[in-house]
């Protein structure tokens, strides 16, 4: 049995060690939030089209009182940006692992309310990778759908290969007999359509 050192409210230095992690933690939920902030200010637009927002989609999917644990929520924090006091982290999607009809599956959910939902390159590496844990963990996929496609703009030669990669994602989740779902919530354009 292990009896490497022992941690605990008596440990010397449990109490600041503390402090630093909750200080820590508050700074990454303040973080996280930019993006539902950014996002929110595209409500009434969303609801002037009749739809719900990315937010409100992925709470209606997932099953009531479940615990979802999200992904990526810092990707390309400080690559729309160089100023950390305004850079949006999270990109333009929501992803996580959650429950569906007492299902565990692996979701994402594009966040047109941010740059029309257009993938950044390190949007396109979340989304590679939350693929990668589905087939791994072998859980379904959803993705809900509402997306410019990749934003060109912010693209070099070699991030092309990796959009490809998407689609051989999906195709290797197919073949390993797990389901892909996408639901259109929108315009899509390229590789959201």
């Amino acid at each position: 049995m292990w009896s490497g050192p022992q941690l605990g409210p008596d440990t010397p230095g449990y109490d600041e060690n503390r402090a630093a992690m909750l200080r820590a933690i508050d700074e990454l939920r303040a973080l996280e939030s930019r993006a539902a902030q950014k996002s929110e200010q595209r409500r009434a637009r969303f609801h002037e089209r009749g739809q719900i927002t990315p937010r409100e989609r992925l709470a209606r999917l997932l099953d009531p009182g479940m615990p979802f644990l999200r992904l990526h929520s810092l990707a390309g924090y400080l690559a729309d940006t160089d100023n950390p006091e305004t850079s949006i982290p999270g990109s333009t999607f929501l992803a996580g692992i959650g429950h569906v009809a007492g299902v565990r599956v692996a979701i994402v959910v594009d966040d047109s309310g941010i740059n029309a939902g257009a993938l950044s390159p390190m949007a396109l590496q979340a989304m590679l990778s939350v693929q990668e844990i589905a087939l791994r963990q072998k859980l379904p996929f959803i993705h809900l759908v509402e997306s410019a496609g990749a934003n060109l703009m912010n693209y070099r030669v070699e991030d092309w290969a990796h959009g490809g990669a998407v689609f051989r994602n999906l195709a290797r989740l197919s073949a390993a007999g797990l389901p892909t779902i996408a639901v259109l919530h929108g315009p899509s354009t390229a590789g959201g359509a």
